[in-house]
């Protein structure tokens, strides 16, 4: 474990599970690899009582919100309204001495406050100021998400802050821009802040949403009912706060011959990291993992090694945690986890596939079943539909994942959990699909 001087950098741990015993002839190896970091002293105390921390007690931040400005934030005409009260809940959870703006999203992104390509430093004058300034919100225009990126990315790089952070609010489709100009804004503030994006309402794109989410590797969610959305905000803006480190990536070495099939994140939410890998020297690559505070998180490697012989053992894989420093170089957190591979003739040993594994095999495919049934129902495929919802039913109800299955239960009939046995309703709430759409990489953590 690391030791650092500042009291508030959490410690962080790595724990490797896996069945290291491999049968005569196998080459795969798999591993659930658990990073837990703790008592980085800050998360809950400004939850209670945000205006009691100095500028010194948390970590340096910026955050800029952007607000949905399209002209359809007007139907209906409570939504502005509480657009508006969920921004104000979010500035006033902003920590003394964090960094903020406010951000008008229509086909053009425009700053509400303070203005002047700059940020405002939070203390109670300048959030005072800053719900003046909301009051002036009001709805008209397209959307262009990409557009409100770049401004958020120009504003949020010009404060020297160890935590850069975006809340992202939209009620539409981003139609007024080419989806690669959204995809090109994404590439662009990739690495450089992180975002968590909300959906308001029915009307807007889920795979828009939650990409924009996973590319800044922030949450998304859906607030179908507008009134929600105060307490939606005031909860990320608390989650935001309590980072502490950022930028952080497990870094992974593998030796000669070995092949890296993926690195996934799986808990709290499924996440596959495999592309994003950046090169780190001989044989190690580095997977972002983006800002933490008190929290634990499971990721899944899988590596391909050269068969061996029965008796023989081999270290597959070495995981350990780093954070890039501006001259190049990395910190290194201090923790490790290593990968055993070990050929074996004890069937028994060799066939059992550790729990930890087995459970996240089933909640990585649970995620994909509900998005491939959700999109053969949409092309009218109701059968193939009918078979991949029935088969997310049944891995939720084996695997104790029951807010899943609650949403699969406003989609489908379960007729019998145990075999996946549904029927799928003939009418569905448009809230309840997106719902099960937005929240299908959700997944509950193995029982100890």
């Amino acid at each position: 474990m690391a030791n650092f001087s500042k009291s508030n950098v959490p410690q962080f741990s790595v724990d490797v599970y896996q069945n290291e015993y491999l049968p005569e002839g196998a080459g795969e190896v798999n591993a659930i690899v658990t990073v837990t970091a703790t008592g980085g002293g800050t998360i809950g105390s400004a939850v209670s009582a945000p205006h009691l921390f100095s500028p010194g007690q948390g970590p340096s931040a910026a955050v800029a919100i952007m607000v949905d400005c399209s002209g359809s934030m007007d139907y209906p005409a409570t939504k502005m309204r509480n657009a508006r009260d969920a921004t104000a809940a979010a500035i006033d959870t902003l920590r003394d001495g964090v960094h903020f703006a406010v951000i008008g999203g229509t086909h053009v992104a425009k700053e509400v406050y303070p203005g002047g390509g700059r940020l405002a430093v939070a203390d109670a004058t300048t959030r005072e100021q800053a719900k003046q300034a909301l009051r002036s919100l009001s709805a008209g225009g397209g959307t262009a998400i990409g557009t409100w990126l770049k401004l958020a990315d120009r504003l949020l790089s010009s404060a020297d802050v160890a935590i850069r952070h975006g809340i992202l609010l939209t009620d539409g489709r981003n139609e007024h821009e080419a989806p690669q100009d959204l995809k090109a804004a994404l590439d662009a503030c990739a690495g450089r802040f992180t975002c968590d994006a909300r959906g308001v309402g029915t009307d807007w794109e889920v795979k828009e949403v939650t990409g924009i989410a996973s590319a800044l590797l922030g949450t998304a969610d859906i607030v179908a009912d507008p009134a929600g959305l105060a307490a939606d905000f005031t909860q990320m803006m608390e989650t935001a706060m309590g980072k502490e480190v950022a930028d952080v990536s497990l870094r992974l070495w593998t030796p000669v011959d070995t092949t890296v099939k993926f690195v996934k994140q799986v808990a709290p939410t499924v996440e596959d990291l495999t592309g994003r890998r950046a090169e780190a020297g001989p044989r190690a690559g580095d997977y972002p993992l983006g800002s933490w505070g008190d929290e634990s998180r499971d990721y899944h490697v899988c590596v391909e090694v050269p068969v061996a012989n029965i008796g023989q053992e081999m270290l597959a894989a070495r995981i350990s945690l780093v954070i890039p420093q501006p001259d190049g170089t990395v910190r290194n957190l201090g923790a490790q986890g290593l990968v055993r591979a070990v050929w074996t003739d004890d069937m028994v040993a060799s066939t059992s596939i550790n729990p930890q594994v087995a459970h996240y095999t089933g909640q990585a495919e649970l995620a994909q079943v509900i998005q491939q049934g959700l999109d053969l129902r949409k092309s009218g495929d109701m059968d193939g539909a009918t078979a991949k919802l029935g088969r997310a039913v049944q891995l939720a109800s084996a695997s104790g994942n029951a807010d899943t299955a609650k949403l699969l239960a406003k989609v489908v009939d379960v007729v019998d959990a145990a075999t996946g046995t549904v029927r799928l309703k003939a009418k569905v709430e448009e809230a309840d699909e997106m719902t099960l759409e937005t929240r299908s990489t959700k997944t509950v953590r193995v029982k100890k």
